[in-house]
């Protein structure tokens, strides 16, 4: 049977995405930074053990993480094979930061990390001077051997993603000259703001419509004290929970509502959640609020192709959102969701279609008859593929189903939320 009304204050971890990148900055500043609201999931500790292992000290002090950094350019080389676990992020970024450093390092992950691509962000570290072997099709495991000095590139992205664009400024850092970054659509941008809170001079300017983003190296960077906002990613399983089950009222703390990363959070407005943003406020240049999320009749959208850089990891739960609105969803422009952990549409598709959803599958997106506020009539099982976004979103499925979900395996869930069963359970007691 669905479960209770979602009630009560709730906190979500910190930003996946600000806690990578304050760990790899407070690793390239010279001294100590202090970082309280750390995202403690399995991705976040294997970008620390790597950095780690290439001199920089991470340690716990009461709730918060301090790091004591390296500098620029005075990364050790690693003893061992730099392990990644689930994290693309990880493995990206350290790419970019590795590239420009005179050391080696071989990276391995994960059955899934070892699936995704990693030729984007090889391609333009290549032309500053970096070598790679990876294994067959672009993937992990793989070698690369930095240079120093690398080479100042003028790149422009030829698919819209933070991460190319991030492992590239990274690169720069301890390049001499300026490195530019051409972006023909926005993505999320955590590497420009950070980078300015640790001292440097990030160059943004809108060009005919595009983004051109430049640092000049190489740089010196300045300890500096990160506060981490709650994760929009995660707080959106909650946001879409609340919506779907009647009775709800929850209010969740401390969001980031960075605008290259509140896409989700427009759609549901749209599909006429109740979502009011309260004490707006900004936390270390990232905007945050507490959201207030109740129940609410979704109507079908068809959501515009170029919001998906805001929200791009949300329309798995999105998709579930418009499984039980009232009308017809289309979603468009999403061939990113293909190279995730797993391929995200045929993954949901199919989770969707086992739960009693009405859906089609199409080569960029998916177009979804929504039940009209009924439950969903079946339960699965689900086949997650190991991946942590489809398990959280078909268990928000299942607090709305005749049912109840079966999830094939919660594990992958410690990746980014390693509390997410228990709040989940706890909200909707």
């Amino acid at each position: 049977m669905p479960s209770g009304p979602l009630t009560g204050r709730i906190r979500v971890p910190g930003d996946k995405s600000i806690s990578h990148r304050a760990l790899m900055f407070g690793a390239l500043a010279v001294g100590r930074s202090r970082i309280s609201g750390l995202l403690e999931g399995e991705d976040v500790l294997a970008t620390a053990a790597a950095l780690r292992a290439m001199g920089a000290v991470i340690e716990r002090d009461g709730e918060d993480w301090v790091v004591d950094g390296v500098g620029v350019g005075t990364l050790l080389q690693p003893e061992q094979a730099l392990d990644m676990g689930n994290s693309g992020t990880s493995t990206r970024l350290l790419m970019g930061l590795v590239a420009s450093h005179g050391v080696t390092a071989a990276f391995t992950g994960d059955g899934s990390l070892s699936k995704r691509p990693m030729g984007r962000v090889i391609d333009p570290l290549s032309l500053m001077g970096a070598s790679f072997t990876p294994s067959p099709g672009g993937t992990l495991p793989l070698m690369m051997e930095g240079i120093q000095p690398a080479v100042p590139i003028e790149y422009r992205l030829p698919v819209a993603s933070a991460q190319v664009k991030s492992a590239v400024l990274l690169a720069g850092l301890n390049t001499p000259g300026t490195t530019t970054v051409i972006e023909p659509v926005p993505t999320r941008d955590h590497t420009e703001r950070m980078l300015r809170g640790f001292g440097v001079d990030v160059q943004v300017e809108d060009v005919d419509g595009e983004r051109r983003i430049s640092v000049t190296g190489p740089v010196d960077m300045t300890p500096c004290d990160i506060v981490v906002p709650g994760d929009p990613s995660s707080a959106a399983f909650f946001a879409v929970a609340a919506s779907i089950v009647p009775g709800s009222d929850l209010v969740i703390e401390n969001v980031g509502l960075n605008p290259t990363r509140n896409g989700i959070f427009r759609v549901l407005e749209q599909m006429g959640a109740s979502i009011d943003y309260l004490d707006e406020r900004e936390v270390g240049g990232e905007p945050v609020a507490d959201l207030r999320v109740r129940h609410a009749r979704l109507k079908g959208v068809e959501v515009d192709p170029a919001i998906a850089p805001s929200m791009i990891d949300e329309f798995p739960v999105l998709f579930v959102a418009a499984a039980l609105a009232e009308g017809t969803t289309v979603t468009s422009g999403l061939e990113e969701l293909r190279v995730k952990e797993s391929d995200r549409l045929s993954a949901m598709a199919a989770a969707l279609a086992n739960a009693g959803a009405d859906l089609e599958e199409r080569g960029d997106g998916l177009l979804i008859k929504g039940s009209g506020g009924e439950p969903l009539p079946d339960g699965g099982p689900v086949t997650t593929h190991l991946d942590h976004r489809i398990a959280m979103s078909m268990a928000v499925a299942g607090l709305f189903s005749a049912t109840g979900v079966e999830i094939d395996s919660t594990e992958p869930i410690a990746t980014s939320f390693p509390n997410f069963m228990d709040l989940l359970a706890e909200s909707a007691a």
